[in-house]
């Protein structure tokens, strides 16, 4: 739309007060604009690697121009359904279970009256969130293995057959989803606490006033107006829906060819693409597949919240 000079001159004005009055903000967030510069937006020039038959002698600017090969070749390959497939269901359970947790959790603690109590609970269940995938990795050995874990050992006891986990991909959607919730629900209950908080107490004394129990109380006034943290929350979570926990299922399942069918998610397929076969161009193809996939996802996602609940949407 057209602009008279008029109207470009205040702009650039203020822009210039900006910058001059809030000159301190600016300057504190000058290391988070920076590192979105460095690591967000400026690698966004490898994106040209997708479409070329990339050789790192010559370079972005020599390799050969092929066009969608690489795309095509991802789509035309059996691995192209499964790890898509993978990825979105794995996902999709890690998020609904983790976002069911971790609004139980946060209202668990909500209910205790308790402070030193609520506070050693609530350091607890945080707690699993700054273990290392490679810690949870060597526990699953002393768990699940045939001859020493903990749990064969545990069956053996009770006179039934080892389980063969490592050597049957069915169990691994329910292990992982019970791992993730186990390290992000309590990490996850934070907002969902604080959004908690923050309600005001009269609408819960004047519940009571009328009679209402805690659980009604919970139903009817804590519950709906979680819904819009819920929703953001979601929506955020949705945007990554196509990056799968590479740390995690790596850490965890590895190089397992046994157990690749239900795990193998875009972000292990393309590391293999990568590390095995040397598919520079492949593996950026995969990869911006993806990130457009998320991004179609948030704008679907938003766009049906903002038909159920305007006031839900994202933007």
């Amino acid at each position: 739309m057209y602009q008279s000079p008029s109207a470009k001159v205040r702009f650039f004005g203020n822009l210039r007060y900006d910058f001059k009055k809030n000159r301190f903000l600016l300057l504190l967030s000058a290391p988070a604009i920076l590192w979105f510069l460095l690591f967000a937006y400026i690698p966004l020039i490898g994106l040209v690697i997708a479409f070329q038959k990339f050789s790192p002698a010559r370079g972005v600017l020599g390799s050969e121009f092929i066009g969608l090969k690489n795309f095509e070749f991802f789509f035309k390959s059996e691995a192209f359904i499964r790890v898509t497939f993978n990825t979105l269901f794995l996902n999709a359970l890690f998020i609904g279970s983790t976002m069911i947790f971790s609004i139980i959790i946060a209202i668990a603690l909500s209910e205790i009256n308790n402070y030193p109590f609520k506070r050693v609970t609530q350091s607890v269940v945080i707690l699993p969130h700054f273990i290392s995938w490679t810690v949870v990795a060597l526990l699953c050995e002393a768990l699940f293995t045939v001859d020493r874990g903990l749990i064969n050992q545990v069956i053996k006891i009770l006179g039934n057959e080892s389980v063969p986990f490592y050597q049957s991909a069915d169990y691994w959607p329910g292990v992982l989803t019970a791992l993730r919730i186990w390290q992000g629900a309590g990490y996850g209950s934070i907002i969902y606490l604080a959004t908690i908080t923050g309600f005001d107490k009269e609408m819960f004394e004047a519940s009571r006033i009328d009679g209402a129990n805690r659980l009604q109380s919970l139903w009817h006034i804590t519950l709906p107006l979680l819904r819009p943290t819920a929703v953001i929350l979601l929506l955020m979570s949705v945007g990554r829906i196509f990056n799968g926990d590479f740390g995690m299922i790596y850490a965890i399942i590895g190089n397992n060819t046994m157990l690749l069918p239900r795990t193998d998610v875009i972000d292990t397929y393309v590391y293999r693409q990568l590390m095995e076969a040397s598919n520079i161009g492949m593996s950026s193809a995969v990869g911006l597949y993806q990130s457009i996939m998320g991004f179609v996802m948030v704008l679907g996602a938003n766009a049906l919240s903002r038909k159920l609940d305007a006031d839900s949407a994202l933007f």
